[in-house]
């Protein structure tokens, strides 16, 4: 097949799934950049994003971080030393719930799996029928999801819906699609694949991030939680009320998510600003693009594709 009729294969599959805004829509071309984290010592985390997770310094200073792949300079994450501040609650602050690492293929997660196995590094394990997952949590508590994504061909929607679910994860499977290789790092290929967040109101969310910011709703049946993206994808970001009725946003003096991006086309970048600023919402013009944050103060930055 052609990449022209794959990418209308793509597209038809993108038109038949989800519920679209009744506005302004992002588009398929839509990606997720890094995410930026504050965090109580660059030392310690260093050596956990390096060691455990397997990526490699980018950028580095005094007090700040940028890591990524092996062999590939997209950046992922963003580390920014404030000392003192508070783990994040297992029970769950509104903001970050976790960042999401998607791998190239399920060879390198089966790699992953036997390295977390390898050093004694704990992790929760889960299929979603679109993926199959791992969940770590780095030193200061912040969520981390590692996974791969199944085919497209093997997703399934009914009534424009896409089925996801929280399964057992078969890891001895996971683990012989890597055909006993050595895990070497995250591998050229790794990117963000998606963020989800948790916030006080599903309803509220949903009115901020699909009414006006232009993400498709892909979950709503999900029990407290909502899923929406662009292009068809089955989530670019999470939305969950599961930290309960009272808990507050992160602070200054928490370890926590400052920001996280979203990276458009440029005509997009303006396009989205402007249905996001016509539904009433502040935003900050950057050199990059514009930064909104959301009804809980969760900060999202949107920056123009430079084709990096």
């Amino acid at each position: 097949m052609s990449n022209a009729a794959h990418a209308a294969t793509d597209a038809s599959a993108a038109s038949a799934v989800g519920i679209i805004p009744s506005g302004y829509r992002l588009p398929a071309e839509l990606r997720l950049g890094e995410v930026r984290l504050q965090i109580a010592d660059l030392a310690r985390s260093l050596d956990y994003y390096q060691r455990v997770l397997g990526m490699r310094v980018l950028e580095r200073d005094a007090t700040s971080a940028t890591l990524g792949a092996h062999d590939d300079s997209t950046p992922l994450v963003r580390l920014h030393e404030r000392r003192g501040v508070a783990p994040a609650p297992q029970q769950g602050l509104v903001g970050l719930y976790h960042f999401a690492i998607l791998l190239p293929d399920r060879a390198a997660l089966g790699r992953f799996v036997e390295h977390l196995a390898e050093i004694g590094a704990r992790a929760g394990a889960s299929d979603h029928l679109v993926s199959e997952a791992l969940y770590l949590r780095d030193p200061d508590g912040l969520g981390i999801e590692v996974y791969a994504d199944r085919p497209r061909s093997e997703w399934r929607a009914v009534n424009r819906q896409i089925t996801m679910a929280t399964e057992p994860l078969d890891l001895a499977d996971v683990v012989a699609a890597a055909k006993g290789e050595k895990w070497t790092g995250m591998p050229r290929g790794t990117r963000m694949g998606h963020v989800h967040l948790h916030v006080g109101d599903i309803e509220r969310a949903s009115a901020f991030y699909h009414a006006a910011l232009g993400l498709d709703r892909m979950v709503w049946n999900y029990p407290g939680a909502l899923f929406l993206a662009a292009g068809g994808y089955h989530h670019h970001l999470g939305l969950n009320t599961w930290a309960g009725a009272n808990a507050r946003p992160a602070s200054e003096n928490d370890a926590r998510l400052l920001e996280w991006r979203i990276v458009l086309p440029r005509d997009h970048v303006a396009h989205a600003r402007e249905s996001v600023e016509g539904a009433g919402h502040a935003v900050t013009p950057t050199d990059e693009g514009w930064r909104v944050a959301d009804p809980w103060g969760t900060v999202l930055h949107v920056v123009t594709d430079t084709g990096a």
